[in-house]
């Protein structure tokens, strides 16, 4: 039994300001930002327990879309609301698509790179370490026993060695744990359920605000009609913001385009941004001509360098094809990029807000059935294996470039993983020393 009393009720003013600082720091991509959640509000403050956030992460894995904007809707909705829900997807992605835009402009204005270059040169080895980091910590919690651990060896597997598709690898694990919550139901007991059979003697665990065992709020309980009607209001914005950018450049104009295309990728990043690049790169680059091949690499780069989540590329697409295509005049060609990054990240981000404000109720009403949760614990393992995964292809890109052993970087990502690992430095505080060294490194061989 536990004694230690929850914390207090989160005022709105409280989250608007710790939503707003997360889309500053989010760095790390999307096992990074879920590693910093997870430390900030299961951990710290206990906003939420450590089987309502897995629960919520593993619906986050199955749908379409950026996993860790959907995380922090579905927090910030569970906490205040469809108002919490919206406050913590906007702020947890404005500040990425601000500073990208800004950084958009200096590229296309000036036409140089040294700087970035150089911070890049010491941030992305401290990114492997930061993936590598998530993946031991959210690991050490989910693989509680063989089961789950031979489910994520199989999925870094399918996706390392044998390169299946990511929703292939989603749809196994699936079937894996439909399977095996019949035949060895312990196995996949929730987070929670496990932690209070197996916990250490007399060992506490505080209270969260939002804990295991806390009804289901009167806002996230299912009704389908409430469904349909967040899925009607939520299709119906995206219909009307396209049909006025139909209406001001036509059907075939480039803000039209921009605006389909990116709803058909919004419902295609299954597996993260890297899952969906290829199908950026084919119809941003080689369809419509938005931008070259180098510049989508360069911009994959300064995606790399912001916070928030790494899709948020998009609005470097839609900034220099709005620029390039000069669709405010030759005299207006930043606002021309500012109008193309906005409608990018307008349509690739919507139907993220639509699937947690109209499924949330439903995953919240299959908490506690075994058949129903048994799968998503499965994914939740799955997730740990391809988070692993994307350490070793970051590590690989970054320590061996071009086929070439880089010692700097590896030097740089080795002590970035020991300050996470060993000393739990900060991301922040991580972050900016190795983009220091990486600076000093660029001018000291320059």
């Amino acid at each position: 039994m536990n004694d230690q009393p929850a914390p207090p009720q989160v005022s709105r003013r409280e989250a608007f300001l710790y939503w707003l600082k997360l889309g500053f720091i989010s760095f790390g991509g999307p096992a990074g930002q879920i590693a910093l959640m997870h430390t900030e509000l299961v951990e710290r403050r206990r906003w939420i327990s450590e089987g309502r956030f897995l629960h919520a992460l593993n619906y986050c894995m199955l749908l379409p879309g950026p996993e860790a904007t959907q995380l922090a809707v579905y927090i910030g909705w569970l906490l205040h609301r469809t108002w919490g829900g919206i406050v913590a997807g906007v702020l947890f992605i404005l500040p990425s698509l601000a500073i990208l835009a800004g950084l958009a402009w200096i590229y296309l204005a000036f036409g140089h790179l040294a700087l970035v270059v150089g911070i890049m040169n010491g941030i992305k080895p401290a990114v492997v370490a930061i993936v590598l980091a998530a993946a031991w910590r959210i690991g050490s919690r989910t693989l509680r026993n063989g089961v789950l651990i031979s489910i994520a060896l199989a999925a870094f597997i399918a996706i390392a060695l044998l390169e299946l598709p990511f929703p292939l690898i989603v749809l196994g694990a699936a079937c894996a744990g439909a399977i095996g919550g019949r035949l060895r139901p312990q196995a996949f007991q929730p987070a929670g359920a496990h932690q209070a059979q197996h916990g250490a003697p007399g060992a506490a665990r505080p209270r969260a605000l939002i804990d295991d065992d806390t009804p289901t709020p009167a806002h996230a309980r299912f009704s389908m009609r409430r469904l349909a009607a967040v899925v009607l209001l939520g299709a119906g914005i995206m219909l009307a913001a396209w049909l006025l950018l139909a209406a001001w450049g036509g059907a075939t104009g480039t803000l039209a385009q921009m605006g389909w295309f990116f709803t058909k990728a919004a419902l295609l990043t299954f597996g993260g941004a890297y899952a969906v690049l290829p199908y950026v790169v084919q119809g941003a680059v080689e369809h419509y001509g938005w931008l070259s091949a180098a510049q989508m690499i360069d911009g994959l780069a300064l995606g790399e360098t912001t916070p928030g989540p790494l899709i948020m590329i998009v609005a470097f697409v839609g900034f220099v094809g709005g620029w390039t295509h000069a669709l405010l005049g030759p005299a207006a060609l930043p606002l021309a990029g500012i109008a193309g990054a906005s409608v990018a990240a307008l349509f690739t981000f919507v139907p993220s807000f639509i699937f947690i404000l109209a499924g949330g109720p439903l995953v919240e009403s299959t908490r506690g059935n075994l058949r129903l949760t048994a799968p998503l614990t499965a994914i939740s393992a799955a997730v740990v294996g391809v988070i692993a995964s994307l350490a070793l292809y970051f590590g690989r890109e970054v320590f061996f470039a071009g086929g070439v052993v880089q010692p700097e970087a590896i030097v740089i990502g080795v002590a970035a993983a020991v300050a996470l690992l060993r000393y739990r430095v900060g991301t922040i505080t991580l972050l900016a020393a190795c983009a220091l060294a990486g600076l000093v490194l660029s001018y000291w061989h320059g």
